[in-house]
């Protein structure tokens, strides 16, 4: 995870992956925070890494680099992930899957601000266009990975690294399956733009879909 200003939810988030996972999960945490996140991450068994605030990307692919175990799992630190959900996609890992992905929108996302499930569904329907096969959502948080996966692919995206994640595996035959997952209501308040980081994210699909035809 990456973690910025989520003292709200990390520790709620945190003792639900303990639960479904009996305490077996090792977390890592990339924390630019300047409330207690930190803190409360530590408390509750996570490794935090702190550095500067330099935008998702960054913080998560230091996540990624830092993680030891041969499958990594992603998510957000505000509660909307179903947590419950991570017992089924390291199955599907453990059978053969090289991604696992949540589809948020699946289920229509009713939790989600309209204007924020448009844009998804947008993303998603530009990403389908450009790759030539269908995508359901290039933007959740939530996806299982075999760690070959992550260290065949030189990552480049910051804002966009979500679809990224999901569009370069996909584009080179990785075995990726996406599925459906409930959507809660975030706990606390969200840092991001949703105009100025749409249009990134836009960007970053168009750039990474024709990268890699």
């Amino acid at each position: 995870m990456g973690t910025y200003n989520e003292e709200a939810a990390i520790g709620t988030v945190l003792d639900d992956i303990d639960r479904v996972t009996n305490g077996r999960a090792e977390v890592v945490c990339v924390d630019s925070s300047s409330d207690r996140t930190p803190e409360i991450a530590r408390e509750h068994g996570a490794r935090v890494i702190e550095q500067p605030a330099m935008g998702y990307g960054v913080a998560v692919s230091k996540a990624l680099q830092s993680a030891s175990r041969p499958v990594i799992v992603t998510t957000d630190c505000d509660d909307t992930y179903p947590m419950e959900a991570l017992p089924e996609f390291l199955e599907a890992i453990n059978a053969g899957r090289d991604v696992v992905s949540g589809d948020r929108l699946y289920w229509g996302a009713e939790a989600m601000p309209d204007f924020n499930r448009l844009g998804n569904a947008g993303f998603a329907l530009l990403a389908s266009a450009l790759l030539g096969e269908r995508v359901h959502d290039t933007t959740t948080g939530m996806r299982a990975y075999r760690k070959d996966v992550i260290e065949s692919i030189e990552w480049t995206e910051n804002t966009g690294l979500s679809a990224e994640l999901l569009i370069r595996p996909l584009a080179r035959g990785y075995d990726v399956q996406e599925r459906p997952i409930a959507y809660r209501e975030r706990a606390g308040e969200t840092t991001l733009d949703p105009i100025k980081g749409g249009l990134a994210i836009a960007k970053s699909i168009v750039k990474v879909c024709l990268a890699e035809r």
